[in-house]
């Protein structure tokens, strides 16, 4: 049987999974029910989080399929993803065009010699303009550099929730056949009776975890052909040999993993019995066999410090507190988390490297689901010294906001060194394209979605290390400070929400140091929340006025990790997340300010 391999890349929300959910349904490997996004995180956010593969079957060929994220935080699992299959579906909305992922996605494609398939998806939308989104897909190809041969690119038009398919908008169709169709005949056969015969190459490229069967390695088969059973060498990027045996051999089918007893070239699988296996090793049978071109992924753009929960309130909620735990539990999140790094040097703190804020509330949210409570100080950017010179990460920004609200953005993003690279009117939306540095746009996404009252779209992605740019002007909150332990009372409350926001409501625990809101003039402010009415036999007008209280900003991991300040940590359990200073008594605050 022949074999195809193809991944579907996209920015986020253009339909990837959708077209990957219904072409496995029209091929009968999946039900109405079953979704590639099966993590409940991805449920509940509509996002791809993690990389899946999945297969399917048409006209006695096996397509086998990666489904990747198309958030710029995960791009990590789709760089390496790119290395090891033949072809590319690049997914373009039919509205919106080409955003800041598709650019990075298809420059990463470009770069490895791929030649995509452009899939114009969701036709179907009222305000949908495929022909026009072509045109600026071949300006895309042109701008990065694309060879005579790239730019002949195959269009395909779809709407994938409907599971149809068109080579030509005019053309008439019931499903996505000439998709599958085109996938036969520009995609080359990873198979061949001649791949067969060489000497044995296969290079993972995704880890996955077994609670049977330890770490797996999700690889693809070069050349040669692997058997369940098989003694074989694996060689790392150092050239360093181990010798290990494969004890289990999957292929995909659908959803399913299915055991087999050997895959030939071509083939997708994942084998266990390799318990140290890394990314970009090179697997084969031979101590001379030449390493396979290794797989370089794109460093970490953030970092913040973990440790445990010392808070006043820690143990109450969660079912691991200890460092060994935590430290623990990192180790086996950097077999599968690949953008992930993280320094147990210090034994009091562990810091961890991000791709950005999502990259780590995912992480943080993971955590808390499986009982852990932890603490988190403030993100910061990198700072990588280049030939002597202090370089920052920046990022392209994409806005697409109402043209009235266009001054506000501007101003905000000019104040934080952004500069503006690109503007467009269309039908009284504007869309904004400005490079700024990730130091620059860290916490403000919260602001953003204030300032454009919920109807702005703001997409990123990581541009390079450049030189540092100085200090960055942010409208820095204050904090409000609770100076006693207690129960929150409405009363109090009442009295302090005029000073800036809350963040608790009545008959909320609090302790010394815990941060229930924020002063808008900038300084923090110690009050005491749990203070009651005094009560008295004099009565007067207007001394039991009704106490009406604005309804509190429900902290959770990106506003709580986005509006923090240096000198606190974000307290994470499984059934809250809190603000806190670092130093809870204001004694300890001023000493070790003076200490500065």
């Amino acid at each position: 049987m022949e074999i195809r391999n193809i991944a579907i890349i996209a920015h986020v929300d253009h339909g990837k999974t959708t077209l990957t959910d219904a072409l496995m349904r029209q091929t009968g490997m999946s039900t109405d029910e079953t979704s590639m996004d099966s993590n409940a995180l991805e449920k509940e956010r509509g996002i791809t989080i993690y990389s899946k593969n999945t297969s399917v079957f048409y006209k006695e060929t096996k397509i086998n399929i990666v489904d990747t994220p198309g958030h710029a935080d995960f791009s990590s699992e789709v760089e390496r993803i790119l290395r090891s299959i033949d072809c590319v579906l690049l997914l373009v909305d039919a509205q919106e065009g080409p955003m800041p992922q598709t650019k990075f996605v298809l420059k990463k494609s470009l770069e490895l010699g791929l030649k995509p398939i452009v899939v114009i998806n969701k036709i179907d939308k009222p305000a949908a303009r495929p022909e026009e989104v072509v045109e600026m897909v071949y300006e895309l190809f042109l701008d990065l550099g694309a060879t005579d041969e790239q730019l002949d690119f195959s269009v395909v038009y779809t709407a994938s929730k409907q599971g149809i398919a068109k080579i030509n908008l005019s053309d008439e169709s019931t499903n996505l056949d000439p998709l599958l169709d085109l996938i036969l005949a520009k995609v080359k056969p990873a198979s061949s009776l001649e791949a067969d015969k060489l000497a044995l190459a296969v290079q993972p490229f995704n880890l996955a975890y077994d609670n049977f069967l330890g770490r797996l390695a999700i690889c693809r088969v070069y050349n040669g052909i692997i058997k369940s059973g098989q003694d074989v060498i694996v060689k790392n990027l150092n050239n360093e040999t181990r010798t290990r045996r494969i004890t289990k051999l999957f292929t995909f089918q659908g959803l399913n993993r299915k055991e087999e007893t050997e895959a030939h070239a071509g083939e997708i699988i994942m084998i266990a019995g390799l318990p140290n296996i890394y990314i970009g090793e090179t697997i084969c049978d031979n101590v001379n066999q030449e390493l396979l071109p290794a797989i370089k992924i794109d460093e970490p753009t953030i970092s913040l410090d973990f440790l445990i929960n010392n808070s006043p309130f820690a143990g109450r909620e969660g079912k691991f507190v200890t460092n060994r735990q935590l430290k623990e539990r990192l180790e086996k999140e950097l077999e599968i988390n690949v953008g992930l790094k993280i320094d147990f040097s210090d034994i009091s703190s562990y810091k961890v490297y991000g791709r950005g804020e999502l990259h780590i509330a995912i992480l943080l949210e993971n955590l808390r689901r499986e009982g852990f409570e932890l603490q988190v100080s403030q993100p910061q950017v990198i700072i990588k010294k280049i030939d002597g010179v202090d370089n920052e990460p920046f990022e392209e920004v994409v806005i697409d906001i109402p043209e009235k609200m266009s001054g506000t953005v501007i101003e905000k993003l000019s104040k934080r060194k952004g500069q503006m690279i690109g503007i467009k009117n269309n039908n009284g939306q504007t869309r904004l394209n400005f490079e700024i540095p990730t130091r620059g746009l860290l916490g403000y996404r919260n602001e953003f979605v204030v300032d454009t009252k919920g109807e702005g779209i703001l997409c990123s992605h990581f541009l390079g290390f450049r030189p540092y740019v100085g200090n960055i002007e942010k409208n820095e909150l204050g904090s409000m400070v609770s100076m006693i332990s207690g129960k929150a009372l409405a009363f109090s409350l009442w009295n302090l929400q005029d000073r800036g926001t809350l963040y608790i409501g009545p008959n909320i625990e609090v302790y010394e140091g815990m941060i229930i809101g924020n002063v808008a003039k900038g300084n923090d402010l110690a009050v005491n929340p749990i203070k009651g009415k005094n009560l008295t036999n004099v009565r007067a007008a207007g001394s039991d006025e009704a106490i009406k209280l604005t309804p509190p900003l429900e902290l959770n991991l990106e506003i709580g990790l986005g509006i923090m300040n240096e000198d606190e940590y974000l307290e994470v359990t499984p059934k809250s997340i809190r603000l806190r200073k670092k130093f809870l008594t204001e004694n300890e605050r001023v000493r070790s300010k003076r200490n500065k």
